[in-house]
């Protein structure tokens, strides 16, 4: 009976080793919340700065260029707290930040963005500024349940609750940037806390 249980528990501690080695477990909380802060101020500054106010689908807005930089801005500030916080975390493991599960993580990420990506840029040069948002959250939503298949369950949970912010946006168009916010925002927030105190503490 000690020899079967004893079995028991090399196996289960075999399948947990097999399952850290293909999962990405270097996500940082508190880059999350970081990039939720910074999306409540670009939204901030999209709406009550820019007067950014999508409340059709076809939408006129005299400069796109001021709401580019924002975006891009906010990204930016993203990666920049990501990364190096993500390393820290892979040699704190003594794992490599950049290894082969980490690049099919990014591979399946980057088909769901960059085709929605696409779609976007399309949809504004027609004046369907209206589908920015909700657009958005679906296509990032998508791309963070194909990268859940790489890393901790939590992910793939918020990739369903983006693709259900945007599709809610489809349903109420008007509240583009308030369900922008919401899931790129609080939803980003939320996930770094519970990060924090499920891993860290």
């Amino acid at each position: 009976m000690k020899e079967e249980q004893d079995y028991i528990k090399d196996i289960a501690e075999i399948r947990s080793m097999m399952e850290r080695s293909s999962k990405f477990l270097s996500l940082s909380d508190w880059a999350g919340i970081l990039a939720g802060i910074y999306a409540l101020a670009g939204a901030w500054i999209a709406y009550n700065v820019l007067e950014f106010h999508p409340d059709k689908i076809f939408y006129i807005y005299p400069d796109l260029t001021d709401i580019i930089l924002t975006a891009t801005g906010i990204l930016f500030l993203s990666l920049v707290s990501a990364l190096p916080d993500s390393r820290r975390k892979a040699l704190k493991n003594d794992k490599k930040a950049w290894n082969a599960t980490s690049r099919r993580l990014l591979t399946s990420m980057a088909v769901p963005l960059l085709t929605g990506g696409i779609l976007i840029m399309l949809l504004i040069s027609y004046g369907l500024l209206g589908l920015i948002a909700p657009l958005t959250l679906l296509f990032y939503g998508f791309a963070l349940y194909n990268a859940g298949s790489y890393s901790i369950d939590e992910v793939r949970i918020m990739g369903f609750v983006q693709m259900t912010l945007g599709l809610l946006n489809v349903a109420f168009i008007s509240y583009g940037l308030l369900f922008w916010a919401i899931g790129f925002g609080l939803v980003h927030i939320v996930y770094g806390i519970y990060m924090y105190f499920r891993f860290e503490r």
